[in-house]
């Protein structure tokens, strides 16, 4: 019996496929993928964008080839990139025959605008060579002219049947390997189409709410969409699309899986909104400490509160927690205990001291185990 069993999540139970060496599907994790905005023909610009965003986690990336340029430079990418490439094809069938042969993990197309069934065909068979997946991307803003005739507007029913149709086609050829997302700017109708469509296959889904906006309008449409999908148990890698640079969609989409326990990434930073109690600039603390801990990726808990109300509460479930107190002397706390005090000054770079010093810690914990265990 769970001992919270309000925060548990039943997952669907999907088959699993991979892409490259990821697993994505069946218990495999979720995993958090973003498309690069470089010209893919600019290998450099768009391997260095790569590299920022392994560097924040990144599992899977996503690069548009909508000509014969961009797949030119793929075996670049693909050689240098440390997680799999996936190709973004639309309607040239020739593009993704190149991208396959190029080493990209998996085909991002939907088989019925790549053109006749004998264009299909080619894409699959270069598909299966190449063990490459394939991920079909529904998208209310593109759906078929006779899917909107039918339903008079995008809604669920038109992409989930235009997902069914995609599939069809892929199956009717003998492949399986293949994810599938529906997305929607919508909120409302991306979910109701994901829900209708993890009723209807089990193949894993690609979540996202497409074209969802900047950085902060962005994040909440996700987080909302996104997470109400995830809370039901339904998505086994997503995308959160923003008008930022793909790292920020990266670190966004990590904060949705870390808010609901499905993945702990890093720091979990636990602050208050601060108010007059506060004994130091909350706010711009909290800035700082996300920003120098960018690079910790040793799953533990902060506690930032700025004042005693709260404050000890907070610090003693997380495993380092800082509450503000009188006459610049602040208390610090370690594994939830009272542990000694700090001043403003030194605050900041205290905290990251110590959070390095415990990653490291858990880190050795882990070798120590991992050893023990192959003994």
């Amino acid at each position: 019996m769970s001992v919270r069993p309000w925060r548990d999540i039943e997952r669907r139970q999907s088959r699993q496929i991979m892409v490259g060496n990821v697993p994505v599907g069946g218990d495999a994790p979720v995993t958090v993928q973003t498309m690069t905005n470089t010209p893919t023909s600019d290998a450099a610009a768009t391997i260095d964008q790569i590299r920022r965003c392994e560097e924040a986690g990144v599992d899977i990336i996503r690069v548009s080839c909508p000509d014969e340029d961009s797949t030119a430079a793929m075996p670049a990418i693909v050689r240098a990139a440390r997680v799999p490439i996936v190709a973004d094809i639309h309607f040239h069938y020739r593009r993704a025959l190149e991208a396959a042969d190029a080493g990209a993990a998996c085909l991002r197309i939907n088989p019925g605008n790549i053109g006749s069934e004998e264009r299909v065909k080619e894409v699959i068979a270069a598909a299966k060579a190449n063990g490459c997946a394939i991920r079909i991307g529904v998208n209310a803003g593109s759906l078929e002219k006779d899917l909107l005739e039918k339903y008079g507007e995008p809604c669920p029913e038109a992409l989930v049947e235009s997902a069914l149709d995609h599939i069809k086609i892929l199956q009717d050829h003998d492949f399986h390997e293949f994810k599938v997302a529906v997305k929607a700017s919508d909120v409302f109708l991306a979910v109701s189409a994901y829900m209708g469509l993890a009723d209807a296959v089990d193949c894993p889904l690609h979540l996202g709410i497409t074209e969802a906006g900047g950085l902060i309008g962005g994040t909440v449409k996700s987080a909302i969409g996104i997470g109400n999908l995830l809370w039901a148990g339904i998505g086994d890698t997503i995308r959160v699309s923003l008008s930022a640079e793909p790292e920020e969609e990266v670190r966004v989409g990590y904060e949705i899986l870390k808010s609901l326990g499905i993945r702990t990434r890093g720091v979990r930073v636990v602050s208050c909104p601060s108010c007059a109690r506060q004994g130091f600039d909350v706010i711009r603390t909290v800035q700082a400490l996300e920003e120098r801990l960018q690079h910790i990726n040793t799953p533990m808990s902060l506690s930032v509160l700025g004042c005693v109300v709260n404050g000890p509460g907070e610090a003693r479930e997380t495993d380092i927690g800082i509450t503000g107190g009188g006459k610049g002397k602040h208390m610090v706390y370690l594994s939830g205990v009272t542990d000694h005090h700090v001043a403003d000054a030194e605050m900041i770079e205290h905290i990251v001291e110590l959070v390095e010093a415990k990653a490291a810690e858990i880190e050795a914990a882990n070798a120590t185990e991992t050893a023990e265990a192959a003994e």
